[in-house]
């Protein structure tokens, strides 16, 4: 090992404490802001009551979204449905959006800057929220100190750098929070923010207490173009679907509050204000499932490829294949349950959540206690 590797090697594990660090503090500054603007919309619902009460009575006929965190305007009420820029059709079933926790026109400018993250479609509203603002500029500071961990681990490798359990969590918790900021360009997502950085620490943390592993060469096996086209797809895939189990999550509890909500009890989740209704939220996972799994199919196909020509055969039932193409199917049922199963709402969600279980298991469990060809954990 030349000291320069042993160099950049230490300057890569530096990288990646400092970006934990910043995460954390970024971690932080999600949590106040979904506290903070939560309050926010408290007041905003008060207010409006108030308003109510003291209208007469075909103005208090509007509903003013007590209980599900949004005033609504009156014009938005007595526009057509079809006028309407929250509706949103999209689904297997066509099932029309509605304003809910987080989407009743607040977004639109009816609660005067609220605190309001997102409408149905997540458009970014209009209203200055500096703990997300701080919260988003510390992600991307993050993402680019992490992104120079990885870098430089590379460079001291003199490779790719997911060739073990260590690289493959560094650079698979800097690909999800790299996908987070992107897709932050165009929905606003920030909501997501304590969920996509605390599975980032929670990865670095795991990465250099569990999974450290010294800069080194690969075995001949992995030594391969293969290993830069395989794992990369399985990476990006992998980031994918950390943001729809996030998603999915949140839309467990957002389903199980609007139950709760419409059966007459208390808002008792106040944060969950600032998400988008379930509908939202399965919608867009089921989008974004769809790429992952277009991603994952790659990754079964180029790894059987790679297996060809590393071993000369192309299945052979090594428990790391059985289980990727387990992932494949539930992934594959999923998709198909909802689009014409119409398997929707909260058993859409399941499917979700078993899914990404199903990668965290071939992950850790697998690498860790089967033996097989695929034992490159680096443990």
């Amino acid at each position: 090992m030349f000291p320069i590797n042993e160099t950049m090697g230490q300057y890569s594990e530096l990288f990646m404490l400092l970006a934990a660090g910043t995460y954390t503090v970024a971690f932080i500054a999600f949590a106040w802001d979904l506290a903070k603007s939560s309050k926010a919309l408290r007041a905003v619902d008060l207010k409006a009551a108030a308003a109510a009460g003291a209208s007469d009575s075909a103005t208090a006929k509007v509903p003013v979204g007590a209980g599900v965190g949004a005033a609504v305007d009156r014009a938005a009420v007595d526009r057509p449905a079809v006028d309407r820029a929250d509706s949103d059709v999209s689904g297997p079933i066509g099932r029309a959006e509605r304003p809910s926790s987080a989407t009743g026109g607040l977004s639109n400018g009816a609660a005067g800057g609220a605190g309001q993250t997102a409408d149905a479609g997540m458009r970014y509203a209009a209203e200055r929220r500096v703990p997300a603002r701080v919260a988003v500029a510390l992600t991307v500071l993050g993402a680019l100190i992490h992104g120079a961990g990885v870098v430089t681990r590379a460079i001291g490798s003199g490779r790719v750098p997911w060739g073990n359990m260590y690289e493959f969590l560094t650079t698979g918790a800097f690909v999800a929070v790299a996908v987070f900021l992107l897709v932050l360009i165009r929905r606003d997502l920030r909501f997501l923010g304590t969920f996509v950085i605390g599975l980032a620490i929670i990865m670095l943390v795991a990465a250099s207490v569990a999974y450290w592993t010294p800069v080194g060469h690969l075995v001949p096996a992995l030594q391969s173009y293969w290993l830069i086209i395989h794992v990369s797809i399985a990476v990006i895939s992998s980031a994918l679907f950390t943001l729809t189990f996030a998603m999915s999550a949140l839309q467990l509890v957002q389903a199980h509050r609007q139950k709760t909500i419409a059966a007459g009890g208390g808002d008792k989740l106040g944060f969950m204000r600032l998400v988008p209704s379930a509908l939202s939220l399965e919608n867009l996972s089921y989008r974004i499932n769809a790429v992952a799994f277009v991603g994952w199919t790659f990754t079964l196909m180029f790894g059987a490829i790679w297996a060809e020509k590393a071993w000369g055969r192309f299945w052979g039932w090594d428990t790391k294949e059985v289980w990727t193409f387990v992932i494949w199917v539930v992934y594959a049922g999923y998709l198909h349950a909802r689009a014409t199963r119409g398997w929707t709402g909260t058993r859409a969600a399941w499917l979700s959540i078993v899914g990404y279980l199903c990668v965290i298991f071939n992950f850790t469990i697998v690498n860790q206690f089967f033996n097989g060809l695929h034992s490159y954990s680096g443990l």
